[in-house]
């Protein structure tokens, strides 16, 4: 098992801070301090670039947001929380009442002390976000209000971390996380530091990788669809992918299916939470969520999988200030990257194999695969290396994988897995 929660606590303490959204400079902040981690490329889409049905906005740049009182008195800034201004508010510099005001307020009374978080990415809008016990306290009819928002929008670029693990195949499984979410640390910051030390343990076992693992911190919806748009081709032919996300909390472990709940990547999972123990909650997939929706789109269809630990949407603190530091700590996050680990490891192995000589039974004495003696060998529920590479070499036509093998004839898949390198290496199989 690895463990990497100290050093994800201190990121955690770095990254937690910076003000991201769906364009500028935070993104790129934070994408360079990933780059301690792991060597990621960061591209870049210029605003004004159509990707599909979309557009890539302008960069939205802010520099402050406050409110004062009739007394000149600070009682809202963005300098102490940055989600208390929405996320790409338009700018404004204006006195008025609190009857104009409250209409662009908003706070959570079932949670009086957290700070919603709220966005206006493609809607001109401006407003604040505060906590219902300040709603209380700091606004009263009949006062008036000094509201200012330095904001402004300008033509820049969408930014993207993209990191190409290659294995000895070229077919590829996909991790994707979002960076886009400021100050909030399990949507999202807990699934961009397990993608960051899940590439970093892909990169230390490179040269065992059987598949190759693409890479990428977006942002939410517009960089999975400007990323789909810019790499169409190589993406069709993705088999798999894990969506990273809310998984660095103190609750129940889960996962969210993919598509096609009978894709072998669900059954993977639920072998990993069991060889460990884990009562898991099972999430059905639904077209809510995060980017499984654009990578399972029709035109791609890609089996992605979440694991969770207090998944979005599941738990109180979600989307506001209460998502804390407090909240989420680095050996939460250890503990589902390591599953993660697990997960690849079978997925990793997961391949079609094609018998290079499917008409009758091969020679395996010329291979060395015999007993030396014949006649002693009877079936037997203790299925040894010898039935493995006959069943095998029954099974393997380039239309089945290890892993349906594996449940065909309820043996690990690792087993398989071991026989099957050998029988590669002799050139009776050959990977499909």
């Amino acid at each position: 098992m690895t463990n990497y929660s100290k050093e994800i606590d201190e990121y955690l303490q770095q990254l937690f801070p910076i003000t991201r959204s769906i364009m500028g400079e935070g993104n790129r902040k934070t994408l360079k301090i990933l780059q301690e981690i792991v060597p990621l490329e960061i591209l870049e889409y210029p605003t004004g670039k159509d990707v599909y049905t979309w557009t890539i906005p302008k960069e939205w740049k802010i520099k402050e947001a406050w409110i004062k009182n009739s007394n000149g008195e600070k009682i809202i800034d963005m300098l102490e929380c940055n989600l208390h201004v929405i996320n790409y508010a338009q700018s404004i510099n204006k006195k008025m009442s609190f009857s104009e005001l409250k209409e662009h307020l908003h706070y959570l009374e079932k949670l009086p002390d957290a700070i919603p978080y709220r966005t206006s990415y493609y809607n001109a809008n401006w407003g604040f976000c505060v906590s219902y016990n300040q709603y209380q306290e700091l606004f009263k009819e009949g006062e008036e209000y000094e509201v200012y928002i330095d904001s402004k929008f300008i033509d820049g670029s969408l930014s993207i971390g993209e990191l190409l693990i290659e294995g000895k195949s070229k077919k590829e499984y996909l991790i994707s996380c979002y960076l886009c979410h400021p100050s909030m640390a399990n949507d999202s910051l807990s699934g961009v530091l397990t993608a960051a030390f899940l590439a970093k343990e892909l990169l230390a076992k490179q040269d065992q990788l059987e598949h190759s693992y693409r890479i990428v911190f977006i942002p939410e919806t517009i960089g999975a669809v400007a990323y789909l748009a810019t790499h169409e081709e190589t993406m069709k032919k993705v088999k798999n992918g894990l969506v990273l996300t809310t998984c660095g909390g103190p609750g129940q472990l889960g996962y969210k299916q993919s598509l096609d709940k009978e894709n072998s990547i669900n059954a993977m999972i639920e072998e990993v939470f069991t060889e460990n123990g884990i009562e898991f909650i099972t999430y059905p997939f639904d077209i809510f969520g995060s980017d499984e929706r654009q990578y399972s789109s029709q035109g791609f269809k890609i089996n992605c999988v979440t694991i969770s630990k207090d998944k979005y949407y599941e738990y109180d603190y979600y989307h506001t200030s209460l998502d804390n530091l407090d909240f989420v700590k680095g050996k939460y996050i250890n503990e589902t990257l390591n599953l993660y680990v697990q997960l690849i490891e079978k997925m990793d192995k997961n391949i079609s194999y094609k018998s290079l000589y499917p008409n009758g039974e091969v020679m395996l004495s010329k291979y060395d695969l015999y007993p030396k003696t014949g006649g002693a060998l009877l079936p037997n529920s203790n299925i040894s290396a010898l039935s493995i590479i006959l069943w095998l070499l029954y099974y393997c036509d380039g239309t089945i994988d290890l892993y349906e093998i594996s449940n065909k004839l309820q043996v690990d898949m690792q087993l398989l897995y071991n026989e099957a390198v050998i029988l590669e290496e002799k050139l009776i199989l050959e990977k499909n």
